[in-house]
């Protein structure tokens, strides 16, 4: 396991984190420390963890021991949540411009007031959606439903923007479009980024950071050094 150094500021500190359910430990003592600005990878094989870590972030679980500290505290930090691509009905009936829109209150109306309007509208070119704003979401591509999902997140400007494997179904150029996509409005924001991804090549083109998590333990470092981390950790 390696350190990581960043003189930002703080967003949460993970200390000695562990997760057991009945028939499995799925991950002990875990710790690391996400700042202001940081685009953090979290790598690792199916069943180390990840998501459940990210579950826990989102407080959908509760640790088994550990601690998640958030600074200066978790009523303050606004998260925005892009998932894996999930398939929409071909008949859902909102179009994309509404379906950003649910994330201002959950809940779709036939109007919105003249701030929200523009916040949807910011959004939405922000997210590289105008062309199809009044396009019913069933009727879109893969892509641009997955950009659908992060304008969704970002519509209410969060200083923690997680990826839950949102490119693992898309073709390389809309990862590269859709991360790109994060990368801006992370760097305009100085937001901090989760990205749970298996994905090597995006991760060194994208994070400052990793996370590997893995059977027995995890490492931590920047990227400049993963490649030779992961060829460690496969080996060990």
């Amino acid at each position: 396991m390696t350190s990581m150094e960043n003189k930002a500021a703080s967003l949460l500190s993970v200390k000695d984190l562990a997760m057991t359910f009945p028939n499995k430990a799925v991950f002990k003592n875990l710790s690391f420390t996400l700042h202001q600005g940081e685009f953090l990878s979290i790598l690792g094989e199916n069943g180390v963890g990840k998501t459940t870590l990210i579950r826990i972030l989102l407080h959908q679980l509760r640790q088994t021991s550990g601690s998640v500290m958030w600074h200066p505290n978790r009523a303050n930090v606004t998260i925005g949540y892009v998932p894996q691509f999930r398939n929409i009905d071909t008949e859902y009936p909102l179009t994309v411009r509404d379906f950003v829109g649910l994330a201002l209150d959950h809940n779709w109306r036939p109007w919105w007031r003249h701030a929200e309007k523009q916040r949807i509208n910011e959004t939405i070119v922000t997210t590289d959606l105008t062309r199809i704003a009044r396009t019913p979401l069933g009727k879109v591509s893969g892509g641009e439903l997955q950009k659908a999902y992060l304008a969704q997140a970002l519509i209410r400007k969060p200083q923690l923007l997680i990826l839950d494997e949102s490119t693992a179904s898309l073709d390389n150029n809309m990862k590269y479009e859709l991360l790109n996509l994060v990368k801006r409005y992370q760097q305009e924001n100085q937001a901090a980024v989760l990205f749970v991804t298996h994905d090597i090549p995006l991760t060194k083109a994208f994070s400052s950071h990793y996370l590997l998590m893995q059977a027995g333990g995890y490492q931590l470092g920047h990227v400049a050094d993963l490649k030779e981390s992961v060829l460690e950790a496969a080996h060990a």
